[in-house]
Parts: structure tokens; sequence; C-alpha cells
């Protein structure tokens, strides 16, 4: 049976790791951190994870949401990064999360004839050929294809005419970001790891010889301190990496540096077009990206030095990604068509130790790196979203010590994440589904990308409680089940939990979503006891967030939009306030 995460099963998680002593505890609860808890779960070992914020709140639910091998890498000549990527791309697709992940096609556009074509070609060509090597069963993406530019219209259009004279059509594929960090957690949880998402780290406690041997931790929720004891500490902070480090006095270890990437969500009518765009532009590689009932355009890449909680796309980033965007588009987009944008902090390694000069974030390399930042601390950092669990294999590999990991290799590429098993049977009779519950198919297909096999336990929910088989009011592309779903079984803690990663409401639907918010609050309220005062507590919190944010991305600059977006921070902890108190 799928345990359930949820505010008890949080608080029990924090009991057990203070009680007995854990072989890993990991720090963060990204992609990588929570890849980390998974993979130390299989081999059997006792492993707890930890998170500051909620559950891929920071780089690993702001991503460009791609699983992919970096076509762009090639032109560095990374082959070793990009034959791996496109390898994990197909474990996820084919085994670990084919729910959650999905093929998508780009055009490549070329704007000179005769010239351009040939040198396309051999790189996407050799893209392709990278993803087959080695592979037992080929790869489920197609070959490319070439398009004139009479084809590039009929794919695409909503293409200037003159903005490309034909265009090279590859695929890659797409990933529910935040939902993979909840599947990884979710199942490390069910195969018997401990997770607590809103849980700071304040020490990091040392044994007489000087060897890190745990942590001390704060219940943000409570306020209440533990101390974890554990065989290893993992570190995978991302962006934090350094101050995790310095929790332990280290004086090596990794550095990275931030580098803000935002994007901005246009409905999918504004833009005619059944496949992606990738450009090239001075600064970046800029997708426009289909997705559901819309599209993701970005991304930015600029050095950032402001608060890392809190990243928010300003003026001039949302100008950046509009005149790019325009470049090929026959209709502009304009302020008006944006229904939303979010910021997220690429953690990018950096060559030597902390404390130098950091170099430029668009010449830094993406793979990872794993070392031991003091006695009893790894720390890893690098690395990008489809790695993720090269990077925690290796830096298990790396904690348990060669010779452990040879009698406990890693089980990741075979154990498949909640929901996978059985979704395509799933898949195969949603019509039937969306007729026995009164649904469109639309919406199933919607749920089966969400949820994959776990369906049923929603389904379920909806048989005990009809009206949860609703859709939501002001925001008909979720049912209120799954608001109901994430308080009882994906851990949602606040309302902006709800708004921000278990749904996507905070940028996918106009003015943040807030329309919808007295019905999910008051779902909210129902399952997670709430009160009147912390309901409407909840609501303020999360309208001062939006309001913060738009504020922000009005500004010109990073720091003027940080300070900003600082102001939501007293009504955030007004409501930590009335939770503890």
């Amino acid at each position: 049976m799928t345990q359930s995460m949820n505010a008890q099963s949080r608080r029990e998680a924090l009991d057990a790791m203070a009680e007995e002593r854990l072989d890993v505890l990991v720090i963060g609860g990204g992609v990588t951190g929570a890849g980390i808890g998974l993979d130390a779960v299989t081999r059997g070992l006792r492993v707890g994870v930890v998170e500051a914020q909620d559950w891929a709140s920071g780089t690993s639910s702001r991503s460009s949401k791609l699983v992919h091998g970096g076509l762009r890498y090639l032109q560095q000549f990374d082959f070793k990064l990009v034959f791996e990527a496109l390898h994990e791309r197909e474990h996820l697709l084919d085994t670990l999360a084919p729910h959650l992940v999905r093929p998508v096609s780009f055009l490549y556009p070329l704007h000179t004839k005769y010239v351009e074509r040939p040198y396309v070609t051999a790189g996407v060509g050799l893209y392709d050929t990278l993803a087959r090597l080695g592979s037992r069963r080929g790869a489920s993406m197609p070959f490319h294809k070439h398009y004139t530019a009479q084809g590039v219209l009929e794919e695409f259009p909503s293409a200037k005419a003159d903005s490309m004279v034909g265009a090279v059509k590859y695929w890659d594929a797409t990933v529910d970001d935040a939902r993979l960090v909840l599947a990884l957690i979710r199942t490390t949880v069910q195969l018997g790891g401990y997770a607590a998402n809103r849980t700071r780290v304040d020490e990091l406690t040392k044994d007489a010889d000087g060897r890190v041997n745990g942590a001390v931790v704060t219940d943000l929720e409570t306020g209440e301190q533990r101390t974890i004891r554990a065989g290893v500490v993992i570190a995978a902070a991302g962006v934090w990496t350094e101050q995790t480090q310095d929790l332990a006095d280290a004086e090596g270890g990794l550095k990275v540096l931030a580098s803000k990437g935002i994007h901005i969500v246009v409905p999918r009518e504004r833009i005619k077009g059944g496949t992606g765009v990738i450009l090239q532009t001075e600064k970046s590689v800029l997708f426009i990206i289909p997705w559901s009932r819309y599209w993701i355009i970005g991304t930015t890449d600029t050095p950032y030095e402001q608060d890392l909680t809190h990243p928010v796309a300003t003026s001039a980033d949302i100008d950046y990604v509009l005149e790019h965007a325009n470049a090929i588009l026959d209709e502009p987009l304009t302020r008006d068509d944006i229904l939303g944008t979010f910021a997220g902090l690429r953690p990018l390694l950096q060559p030597g130790t902390k404390g130098d000069e950091p170099a430029q974030s668009t010449k830094v390399s993406r793979e990872h790196t794993v070392t031991e930042a003091a006695p009893g601390l790894v720390t890893i950092a690098g690395g990008k979203l489809t790695t993720y669990r090269v990077m925690a294999e290796d830096a298990v590999d790396f904690a348990i010590g060669a010779e452990r990991a040879k009698e406990l290799p890693s089980l990741t590429t075979k154990t498949p994440l909640i929901g996978a098993v059985g979704y395509e049977t799933y898949q195969r009779r949603a019509d039937t589904i969306a007729e026995q519950f009164g649904l469109t198919r639309f919406m199933v297909d919607h749920m089966l990308h969400r949820y994959g096999a776990m369906l049923p336990q929603l389904l379920k929910m909806v048989q005990e409680r009809p009206d949860l088989g609703r859709p939501l009011e002001h925001a008909p592309g979720y049912l209120r089940a799954e608001i109901a779903y994430a308080c009882t079984h994906e851990g949602a803690l606040h309302l902006e939990d709800i708004m921000v990663t278990r749904t996507r409401l905070t940028y996918e639907v106009k003015r943040h979503g807030r329309d919808a918010v007295p019905e999910i609050a008051s779902l909210a309220a129902e399952y997670l006891g709430w009160d009147d005062a912390r309901r409407e507590a909840e609501i303020a919190s999360y309208e001062a967030r939006c309001e913060a944010e738009d504020e922000a991305a009005r500004q010109l600059d990073d720091a003027s939009a940080a300070a900003a977006r600082a102001h939501a921070a007293d009504v955030v902890d007004a409501v930590r306030e009335v939770h503890a108190g």
C-alpha cells in the first residue's frame, strides 16, 4: 500500500530521525537531494531527507521543464555530458517516470540557405546517434526531420514568414519538474526512508574527533529543535552549498555561482503550432515550449547576487524574453498575454575552491562534482535536472566508500517512481474512466500526467465525496480532489505549497490564481484542520507573495526586485507564528 505524506507523517518522520541514528542524512529537498534519498534507501540504508522550504520550492520547480541531452553542449564538445543525459532521458521515459516525462519536438531554425543546414544536420544527427549508442532497445524518439520555409509554417503557423529559411525538427522531452521531486520523495518514504520539509538545519554536529555526525534542525512549523545523528551527511543544497559547508567550518569544499533564469507563460491559443522552437540568443538559449494549456518561454542566464530564497523576474528580464520570442512570431506577444512568470537559480559549479573569483555563468560546465567538504560532510554541486539520478548515485557511492558501494550497488535505474507502474494500463482505460466519472478525456489525461497509476486514489476520494469530482470554479483545469489529495498524500502544509508546487496555479492562471484561492483555502482548511484565523492568515500570506512578485516584475534590476519581493516576508512570518503559537 502506498504510504501517504501529510502533516502527521512529517511529525512522525522527524521523531524517528531524532530517535535512532541514520546511515545517511540528506540536506536539500530539490531533485538532487530527493534523488540521493531514493538511491540510499534502495541500497538498504536508513536515510532521512530534510528541506528548509517546501519540496522542490527552489530551482527544481522553476526549470525549463525539460529532460534533454542539451543540444547546445555539443557545440562545446561536451559529448560525455550529452551522452549521459540522453540515456538518463531514456530511463525516465521508459521505466522511471513515463507519466511525468513526455516526448516533445522542437524546430531548430535555419537562417542561411545551403551553408547552415549541413552543419546543423551533423549536430542533430550526432545527438540522435548518441541517444541510441549502447541502448539495448534503441531510443524512444524519432530521428530528426528537415523542413523548408513552407514546411516550417505548416508545423508552426505562428512563425514569421521571413524568420527562417527552413528548420530541422528534433525530439527531446518535457517533465513536470516539481512533481518529479514529489515522486522521488514519496517513493523514498514508501520504501522506508524519512522526509521532512520546512525543516531547517541550524548546526552540523561533530564527534570528539571533529567528524560531522549529524545536525541540529528546527521544525519551522512549531519552532521545536531536534538533533539528528547520522553516519554521513550529504549536502545537496544547490545555491546554498557554501552556506551549508560553512556550518561545518569547512575550509575547502565546493563553490557555486547562482545564475538566474526566468520564464514567461502564455495561453496555448496565443501561439499556433504543434511543436516547440529553440532559439540561440546572444546571452542564452531560448525555448518556446508547448505545455498543456499554455506555452512556457525562456530562459535567461544572468549572474545573481540577491536573496537566494525568492528570485523573481524583473521588467528587464520579461522584456528580454518577449523581444527574442517576438523575433520569430508573426503576432508579437505583449505583457497582456502573459499569464504568469517564474524565476529560478541554477547552481553552477565553479572551478577551484570557495573564495576565489567566480567565472562567467555562461562558461561554466553543467557537470557535477562530489567532494568531502569536511570529515563526515559530503557535498555535491553542479549537474542538471536530467542527470539527477547519476548525481545521486555518485554522491552515495562516494559517501559510503567504493568497497561498500560494490556490495550495495544503486538500484535506481530499475526502481520506478510512484505512479509509474500501471500507468500505461490506466492510460488505455482513459475513455472508460472519463465516462464512469463524468470527466472529459482532457481532464483524465491531465490527471494521468500528474499522478500516473495513483489516479485510483483520487477517484476513490471522488466516489466517497462526489463534490471533489467538480473542477475548481475559477481554475477548471484542476479538480477539487487534487487539492484534497495535496493535503492528504503529498505533504502540503500551506496554501502556497498547493498554489506553487502541488499545482502550478501561481503562474498558469491570471492574477496568480487568486480568484480560486477562497475555494482552495476552504478545502485545505478542512483537510489540514485550520480554523478561520489560520485560513485567513494563509490567504493573506499568499496575497502578499503575489503582490510582492507583481511589484518586483515592475522593477528594472535584481536589487530593486529583491527589495520589492522581501515585503512579503513579514506576512509569511506571521502565518508561522499563528501556526506555532
